[in-house]
């Protein structure tokens, strides 16, 4: 597991009201899929409603790791997204497997047709940044390649993260 160079900072207020640095480091909850090597979700932040409560309430990433947020809540992560050439022999149980340990059983949408093994898809509105490294952004019909910068607006679109790199 490499970390991501990040530092997460969380405000929120002492008992007079005054605003304070309440944590600050790594983000307290990392998960690597076992079925899917090398994946890595490092779970930043997550909101559970909306208009998302302003308080001082328990760390919401401590909750079960899921890949989809909450209905009117939302959710920011690091993925650290394994080479393809790990994932060849990754059997269709082992996908399977990934996708429920995410709390997503649901999402995987791979038949014989698919373009890429791990095709899935969620009805939810993500943005996908790229940091550093290659990806490709496979769908049903086309793909493009990504480099760092790039911005992904991710429609509840049928897709995969393709990383075909040694990276």
């Amino acid at each position: 597991m490499s970390l991501p160079v990040m530092r997460r900072i969380v405000t929120g207020h002492n008992e007079q009201g005054k605003a304070v640095i309440v944590s600050e480091g790594a983000p307290p909850k990392i998960v690597e899929l076992k079925a899917v090597p090398g994946t890595v979700f490092y779970e930043v932040w997550n909101t559970n409603a909306s208009p998302a409560p302003i308080d001082n309430s328990d760390d919401p990433t401590l909750r079960p790791l899921q890949l989809h947020p909450t209905p009117n809540g939302s959710i920011i992560r690091f993925v650290d997204i394994p080479p393809d050439a790990g994932q060849h022999d990754i059997s269709d149980e082992d996908i399977a497997a990934g996708f429920a340990q995410i709390g997503a059983a649901g999402a995987t949408t791979r038949n014989a047709d698919s373009p890429h093994k791990l095709m899935h898809r969620t009805e939810t509105i993500d943005y996908g940044i790229l940091l550093s490294g290659e990806l490709w952004l496979v769908l049903d019909e086309g793909e493009t390649k990504l480099s760092p910068g790039d911005v992904v607006i991710q429609r509840g679109t049928n897709h995969a993260w393709s990383n075909r790199t040694n990276e």
